[in-house]
């Protein structure tokens, strides 16, 4: 079928309005929507007329990102996330309790008792006759490091905090020089603002004379925050000042004991020991004689010395420990002092010290709770006897015991022993907070 050409010249005619009004109708009415897929780039009308940049080249306008917007609200709530975690790590470290550092050298042996004994910290190497050993603990808010050895001299240790507790024997004159040396020489880091902190743990005389430390106290115009010295030194207030138990004697490797089973049940063989240096006409010498008259000296182990030796033999110190470990009573007269390293001794071994409560010549306080006030503070369970004469009637006695009656009394000697050490622990570690860290 043919379509006559009038017919369709009009078709492409009406063909061509048709979409020529469409045309016009999008161009000025229509609202266009533009897909971001083909919104890429946008040249300004410079470009497009045949502008130029610096006289040469013709130039594109930015590249335009169709996302933008929604990129400034993604990292507007990605940094608001930000400072939101960054605020409760802030309160979270705000929260944690703060902890403090505090450095121990230890250049006397009673060191090794506040190290191993009280605070009960960890020593390397664990060889003992070691140049230099080492350790750390926690107690408190307090991280301590420890230091000690022959090694251990001034200017050559990692000092790595600012506070400072300095390990120091008093006892004799070549002592004391040595001592006030390393005083010396901490002084010289306070000067220089290396050290702000310092305490001092002292084996003090035994006459309780230690007026050569006194120029080095604080309350005297010296550096010394705190001095921690044992034996009754009137100097004592309980604020910066404080008494310190002599402990066991380190120097001659008494170790560590830890109760067992069998050191609080056995049955011991004897009633009481006495091992030691016994002086003329000394009171050692009338407990000797009152065991000999009694015939009680057959039921104790006793070694008599007339002089005294600074160390001990490994025989000789496992024939003490031996002593110590199978008697019921270790008997404690005085020396020059009336606390004496045979005391804390015996209490590690669970054996009852049997303590000579008197006054010894010197400059020590005086007073109803003296001598041995830090001891009966803490309620041990002693038995104190004024004149060795009394003493038979106390061992008579004891063998009427039962022996579940003598395992309650050691398990309760040795839990008071541990208790009391815990106790100095906990009072070093809150005097030393509160003094150096008061108002951190």
């Amino acid at each position: 079928m043919k379509i006559p050409k009038r017919k369709l010249f009009l078709l492409i005619i009406f063909a061509y309005v048709a979409f020529s009004l469409y045309a016009a109708y999008n161009v000025f009415f229509s609202t266009k929507v533009i897909s971001r897929v083909h919104r890429v780039v946008k040249k300004e009308t410079g470009a497009l007329s045949g502008g130029v940049r610096d006289g040469g080249a013709p130039y594109v306008a930015d590249e335009w990102n169709p996302w933008e917007d929604e990129q400034v609200e993604y990292n507007s709530a990605l940094n608001k996330k930000r400072e939101a975690f960054k605020r409760q790590l802030d309160r979270i470290d705000k929260n944690k309790p703060k902890r403090y550092k505090v450095q121990i050298w230890g250049k006397a042996a009673i060191g090794l008792y506040l190290w191993e004994h009280v605070l009960e910290g960890p020593l390397n190497p664990t060889d003992k006759v070691a140049q230099w050993r080492e350790g750390e603990l926690q107690s408190g808010k307090i991280d301590f490091s420890f230091y000690t050895g022959p090694a251990v001299v001034q200017g050559h240790v990692p000092l790595e905090m600012n506070s400072l507790v300095l390990v120091l024997n008093g006892r004799e004159q070549q002592k004391v020089s040595y001592s006030t040396r390393w005083l010396e020489h901490v002084q010289a880091l306070v000067q220089s603002h290396t050290v702000s902190h310092v305490a001092v743990v002292l084996l003090g005389n035994e006459h309780c004379n230690n007026d050569w430390i006194s120029p080095h106290l604080k309350g005297n115009g010296g550096f010394v925050d705190l001095l921690f010295v044992v034996y009754d030194s009137p100097w004592v207030n309980d604020k910066d000042v404080f008494q310190w138990p002599l402990g066991v004697a380190t120097y001659r490797q008494f170790p560590l004991i830890r109760p067992n089973a069998q050191l609080i049940t056995s049955n011991r063989p004897y009633l009481c020991n006495f091992l030691g240096t016994v002086y003329k006409n000394s009171s050692r010498e009338t407990l000797m004689n009152v065991l000999k008259q009694s015939g009680l000296d057959k039921e104790c182990i006793t070694t008599a010395r007339e002089k005294w030796l600074p160390q001990e033999t490994a025989d000789s110190l496992r024939h003490y420990q031996t002593a110590l470990a199978q008697s019921e009573f270790t008997l404690c007269p005085v020396g020059i002092n009336t606390e004496s390293y045979r005391i804390y001794e015996a209490c590690s071994y669970g054996s009852v010290p049997v303590v000579e409560d008197v006054l010894t010549p010197g400059t020590c306080a005086s007073g109803p709770s003296s001598p041995l006030r830090l001891l009966k503070a803490a309620g041990a369970p002693f038995i104190f006897i004024s004149d060795w004469k009394e003493l038979p009637a106390i061992l008579e006695s004891e063998k009427g015991m039962s022996q579940e009656q003598r395992v309650d009394r050691r398990r309760r000697l040795l839990e008071w022993y541990s208790s009391f050490r815990q106790q100095m622990k906990e009072r070093f570690t809150k005097v030393i907070e509160e003094s150096f860290f008061k108002s951190g």
